[in-house]
């Protein structure tokens, strides 16, 4: 149980920013998501640029660094249930570091070819998975709900920071210097967050381990069922779940065609792809500031279809460009800062619901569950998006897959979720463990 408010004032709950462990865990979390998203540009552009794969390679390899969401994330879940998240992250951020390393000394003994790519892309991917379901929940054991809100939009704010660098960065070192600097930047960036989380000191209370002896010793496999059932008895996060599906779908396939699209059809370089990339973590910051403040004035569900309408939808305007001049860049710079904003703002809000509505015990596994539902899409849209960008062209295969992506708002539209008022849902009964 978390202790009661320290103010008698329930509308105003103490600044997160006073609190030194959270500090902790929000350095940590801004450096771990910088190494990540610099990674996520850089071995694509290496394929793309470095060693000329083809449609079908990219997604592929894409395909191959998703794939451990479908895999891993209902273990994931009931792991991380089970233990301290905190150590969950750190060691995942040391075995990331370690990966990115070997990827750089292969590259330095010229031994990074598309079979190494693969193998560090599988890697990273899986203990990513790992520590996206951790920190969720670390968040939830370490803050009051009543600062849920604010804590998702201070932790999300770092990924934004983190989509201002590291696309940019990755590009950079890719263009400018050389495949193995490049690797070698994530790894750095995973060691500062293995540093930064292990700092922490407050005791972490594990909500499987105090339970009773019985409720212990359900297997896996029986906790994993009960966040399945949790979640599709769940009116709204079943919806988030649906709606999560087609997004991560189409997404997956519209990235594989863009990252194709803007060099091989705009002509743009390596830094100036990392560069248009980069304009999503301006407006995924700005989106973040939004999200603390919107869905409690205008309502969670007004927020969410909304938001999703405008963010989506501006991914539209992009097959409409051609050549590389300056107004092309400026296009693409806005459309993704749009798309930024809007997309963080959906997150934050989603996460801040899922949050809400979840009992402690289940956290973990509520957000394994939607993660494997949402993402576990992804490693097909992706192949997907090569496929039609080999069948169809760059152009009109970006064009289908962005038009994809308003499946979600509609579906949102559509369910509870549109519903949502100012004030979240409170969290429903725990279900009972199976035997």
């Amino acid at each position: 149980m978390r202790p009661p408010p320290s103010s008698p004032s329930p509308s105003a709950p103490p600044s997160l920013w006073r609190d030194t462990d959270f500090r902790r865990l929000w350095a940590g979390q801004t450096a771990s998501q910088l190494g990540e998203h610099t990674t996520l540009v850089v071995l694509p552009l290496v394929a793309v640029l470095t060693l000329d794969a083809g449609a079908g390679q990219l997604g592929a390899l894409r395909g191959v660094g998703q794939a451990p969401i479908l895999l891993l994330s209902l273990l994931a879940g009931a792991w991380v249930d089970r233990w301290r998240a905190r150590t969950v992250m750190v060691l995942t951020d040391a075995a990331r570091a370690v990966a990115l390393g070997a990827a750089a000394v292969a590259g330095l003994l010229g031994l990074l070819g598309l079979p190494a790519l693969f193998v560090v892309a599988f890697t990273v991917g899986a203990l990513s998975v790992l520590f996206d379901v951790a920190y969720q929940a670390s968040l939830v054991r370490m803050v009051r709900r009543d600062q849920l809100v604010r804590g998702n939009s201070a932790l999300e704010g770092s990924r934004s920071a983190a989509q201002i660098g590291g696309p940019a960065l990755g590009g950079a070192l890719v263009s400018l210097l050389s495949a193995p600097v490049a690797a070698a930047a994530g790894a750095l960036f995973f060691a500062v967050s293995f540093v930064s989380l292990r700092r922490i000191r407050r005791p972490e209370s594990v909500p499987e381990r105090v339970a009773p002896v019985p409720e212990r010793a359900a297997p896996v496999r029986g906790r994993i069922r009960e966040g399945l059932r949790f979640v599709a008895g769940n009116t709204w996060l079943r919806a988030v779940c649906l709606a999560s599906a087609a997004f991560q779908l189409s997404f997956a396939a519209t990235m594989t065609v863009y990252l194709l699209f803007l060099p091989r059809e705009l002509g743009l370089t390596g830094a100036t792809v990392g560069l248009a990339l980069a304009a999503t973590g301006p407006g995924a910051l700005l989106g973040s500031v939004l999200a603390a403040r919107l869905p409690g004035r205008l309502g969670h569900g007004v927020v969410l279809v909304s938001a999703a309408v405008l963010g989506n939808g501006a991914l539209l305007c992009v097959p409409a460009l051609h050549g590389s001049s300056t107004a092309t860049i400026l296009a693409l710079l806005a459309v993704n800062f749009v798309f930024g904003t809007f997309s963080q703002l959906v997150n934050v809000t989603v996460m801040s619901v899922r949050q809400a509505v979840t009992p402690d015990g289940m956290q973990g596994r509520a957000a394994a569950t939607i993660t494997f539902v949402g993402m576990g899409f992804t490693p097909l849209g992706s192949l997907l998006g090569g496929l039609l960008a080999q069948e169809w062209g760059l152009r009109t295969g970006l064009l289908v897959t962005a038009a994809g992506m308003m499946l979600s708002p509609v579906l949102m539209a559509a369910s509870p979720l549109a519903r949502l008022g100012r004030v979240l849902p409170a969290p429903r009964e725990e279900p009972r463990p199976t035997e």
